[in-house]
């Protein structure tokens, strides 16, 4: 299909660039958007690269490509961007913002934290082990953030997910700072509010690219020590940070494992959020 990178019998790892389906257009144009493009490296056959043909993460676009998008023509008169890109690259993501008829004026950093809120280490680099990403934010017009931005710290502190993916507050940052109607480029899920353009944007298509224990996101908790005392308000919130995580499937022995507590921590924890323990050894389904 068009735009969609895929071949009959494998997807291909480069995307064609004449073959990307128009962009969304409403009346008035929208006034913000969010765009994660499909960045190619100069190195696409390491483990790393989204091309990586065993590992087929997702396929790329040519910087010439990208920068070409009519997403100026999408927007509003008045609008704001918000762009993600790589470290490595952030003089192209300047040069893409400016191509799109924005300006820059700051940048929101994604702090990518451990369950424990230390910096996540398994990030890679070639001069240092990247723990962060960019988030660039730009104004075409005139149009300041809402009143919450006023007062909106520019860091997103979390725990990463599967390889790429953005971190799912951004979205509740984004409509508190900025007005809608919301556009996003290269998105991976359907969204309320918001209309959704790029391969992976449809709720029946699985995005693409192995998710790996350890990336599933979810709350940063604190370490505990074996007995230690927890103040009520601090238990109330982790026993519902646990139970959100149970619901979703993880077992208490996998709740056990990625946070460090033990078992019968895990279980009082549940207990305290009233949560209906599944039979154990099974997951929900």
């Amino acid at each position: 299909m068009p735009g969609s990178g895929m071949t009959d019998s494998h997807p291909a790892p480069l995307r064609p660039d004449n073959g990307l389906d128009p962009l969304p257009r409403t009346v008035g144009g929208f006034s913000t958007i969010l765009a994660d493009p499909p960045w190619r490296f100069s190195n696409r056959t390491g483990k790393v690269a989204p091309e990586h043909r065993r590992l087929d993460r997702y396929s790329t676009m040519s910087f010439e490509a990208i920068k070409a998008l009519p997403v100026s023509e999408a927007a509003a008169k008045n609008a704001h961007l918000y762009l993600w890109v790589p470290n490595a690259l952030l003089p192209d993501g300047l040069d893409v913002l400016n191509a799109w008829g924005f300006r820059y004026v700051s940048n929101i950093v994604w702090a990518k934290r451990r369950k424990d809120g230390g910096p996540d280490g398994r990030g890679v680099g070639f001069y240092f082990r990247n723990v962060t990403e960019l988030l660039l934010f730009g104004v075409k017009g005139s149009m300041r953030t809402l009143g919450p931005g006023r007062s909106q710290v520019n860091m997103i502190e979390t725990r990463k997910r599967e390889h790429s993916r953005k971190p799912d507050e951004q979205y509740e940052l984004i409509e508190a700072c900025s007005p809608g109607p919301f556009l996003e480029l290269f998105a991976r899920h359907p969204r309320p509010k918001w209309t959704v353009w790029g391969d992976e944007s449809a709720a029946e298509i699985t995005p693409r690219g192995k998710v790996h224990k350890g990336y599933q996101g979810g709350a940063i908790l604190p370490p505990l020590l074996p007995n230690e005392h927890i103040a009520e308000p601090v238990a109330e919130a982790l026993s519902q940070a646990l139970k959100a995580r149970y619901c979703e499937g993880s077992s208490i022995r996998d709740l056990a494992e990625d946070t460090g507590y033990s078992i019968q921590r895990i279980r009082s924890l549940l207990n305290l959020a009233q949560v209906e323990m599944r039979p154990r050894g099974r997951k929900s389904p």
